[in-house]
Order: C-alpha cells, then structure tokens, then sequence
C-alpha cells in the first residue's frame, strides 16, 4: 500500500477545504521537518550527548535540559527563512521571535512548545513539540512584532498540531477540518498519513492527573477523584502532556491540570500547550475547559500565561464539571 506523505495532504487539503493555502503549507512542512531532526537527536540518547541540564533556565524559572535548548534551536531556524512566518514565540524564550531582516516575513504567527516534558527525558519516557499557527495582524507582517500579537483566542488558530517522539515518531495535525495522524519513516524521512478522521473514544473511565496534589486541589476536584475512585474508573498518568493527551486522542479517557494552592492559576501555558491541544481534541470531538469555560475561548492577557485544563472524551470532560459545579467558593 502506497502511503500519502504529508505534502500530498496538505495539497489535497488545500483542493478540498481551502483551509491549507501555501504560506501555511510551508508552516506545517517545516515544523515536520524540524521535528524529524529532533527526532533523530533524541533517539541518540546518551551516544549523542543530549542528555542531562543545560546549565540555564526558562523564562518561567525551569531548568532547561539541552535537548529543550537544542529543540528551540532548531524550530527558529528551520521557520526563519521560509516567508509564510511574521514571528515565532516559544515557551523557552521571554519575548517573541520575529523573523530577522532581510528575510521575507509572510501572513502566520508560530508558537510552540519545542520539548514538553522534559523531566522525561533522562529516563527514556514519550516527549514532544506542540505547535500552534495564528494569523499574523498587519503590523507584525511589516516587522512590528509584540506580546499582543500573539493574544489571540484558540478559536483563531488556523492549524495546531503535536510530535509525539515514542517507540514510532507520530505528527498529529488539524487545519480544522477534523484530526489526522502521521508517522515518521526513518528510513525515507518523510511523514506518512496513517489514520484520518480522528475521534475521541467515549465511555473509558480513565482520567490522568498528578494526585499527589490531591489535598490542594479544590473541593471540586477532590469530590470527582472521589466519584471515580467509586465508579472503578483507573488512573493513567505519564507526566507529560502530549504523551497523556495522545494517549486520550487514540483511547479515551480524560486530563485534568486543575488549579493548586500553589499554581491557582493552573500549571500549563495556554499558548503554548493549552490552547493547540484544545483545538485538537475538540477538532476530534472531544472538550476543553479552563475555569469553567471551553478553552478556546479565552482572551489570553500575556504571553506566558498559565491555565488550569480538563480535556478528553465529551462525556469524561461532562463526569469532571458536574462534580466540580458543585462547589463554586474554593479560593487558595
């Protein structure tokens, strides 16, 4: 059976949908091809010295390990030349990227997280890159690049996707026109189309969350841990959240990052990871949300903001709200 590569879909796409013009063609093909060469990074492991802490830390305070360093690298400079980009953010950097003069400067705007979970890395767990494509405002596409043009709401995004780097290399994408799945050839380097038409499974009582942090959580949160423990549902929990979040895509089940007494405005980056997620899994027919509102439609306020998430199968997203809508006065 002859597989379809990605540039051949993402022509098709744009014959069929309209919803994959060139310029965003060339974003998408170039983040495969970065993350091609990630992949390959990663796979050497300790062979090629990638292994271990950077010696610097994020804008967020978290130490960087260097494949985080070595993977940013590479998103910027493979999406610095091609001119379907006005500038790029990452979470590894403190203010966005734009492209550099002299290089031609095109309608979208690229934000990404180059290697979610990084505590993963030295022990050989699934990591990966998610990635989110808005559309550039005028000013940016003329060189006048801020933190405003990026705070946009996720309905805007015109494509998201993620890098799962497990035992396959897999590329989940959508333009949004439903979810498909891609995986990495090593032997041609190219991303082949596998499954198209992604839907998140209903009806598996799994949920994943980190409950050592049980006890500050809000009420709510507890009350459904409770519920579940009591409807056999089981615990599934990776620690980094495209392994988690695919694992839901292809199974079931639900994701919780609720608020803590520590983090009250949650853990993950809407930008960054948040918001390309939600549109995925809803893109698949599942939900996202934040503060009890669907993801997708909050006004980000800065760059590096954080989120609380419930996010999975429609009806285990339904399961998490109706007990934490329970109780509405939990403060840190």
């Amino acid at each position: 059976m002859e597989r379809v590569t990605l540039s051949q879909y993402l022509i098709q796409c744009d014959r069929q949908t309209s919803l994959a013009p060139e310029a965003l063609r060339r974003v998408l093909e170039t983040c495969a091809q970065a993350c091609a060469g990630i992949a390959a990074s990663i796979a050497r492991g300790a062979l090629g010295d990638v292994l271990g802490s950077a010696g610097s830390a994020n804008v967020q305070g978290e130490t960087q390990q260097k494949l985080d360093v070595i993977a940013n690298d590479r998103m910027l400079a493979a999406n610095a030349w091609g001119g379907a980009l006005a500038a790029m953010a990452s979470e590894e950097m403190d203010d966005p990227w734009p492209i550099p003069d002299g290089e031609p400067r095109g309608p979208y705007l690229l934000l990404f997280d180059p290697l979610d979970g990084s505590s993963n890395i030295d022990v050989n767990v699934s990591i990966g890159t998610i990635f989110s494509v808005l559309p550039a405002p005028d000013s940016a596409q003329v060189g006048v690049v801020n933190a405003e043009a990026f705070l946009q709401p996720g309905r805007r995004q015109v494509a998201a996707g993620y890098i799962l780097y497990g035992p396959s290399t897999a590329f989940v994408i959508s333009t949004g026109n439903g979810v498909d799945l891609f995986e990495l050839d090593p032997f041609m380097g190219s991303f082949l189309l596998v499954k198209q038409g992604l839907r998140v499974p209903s009806g598996n009582a799994t949920y994943s969350l980190n409950e050592a942090y049980t006890e500050s959580f809000p009420v709510g949160y507890q009350r459904y841990l409770k519920w579940a423990h009591g409807h056999g549902y089981s615990s599934r929990y990776i620690g980094a959240f495209v392994a988690d979040v695919h694992r839901i895509l292809m199974s079931g089940g639900v994701f919780l990052y609720p608020p803590t007494s520590k983090h009250p405005d949650g853990k993950l980056r809407l930008l960054y990871e948040a918001n390309p997620m939600a549109f995925i899994i809803e893109q698949a027919g599942g939900k996202a949300i934040s503060s009890g509102l669907p993801t997708l439609g909050l006004h980000p306020q800065r760059l590096h903001q954080r989120t609380p998430i419930v996010v999975g199968s429609a009806d285990q997203v339904d399961a998490v709200m109706a007990q934490v809508h329970q109780v509405t006065d939990w403060h840190p």
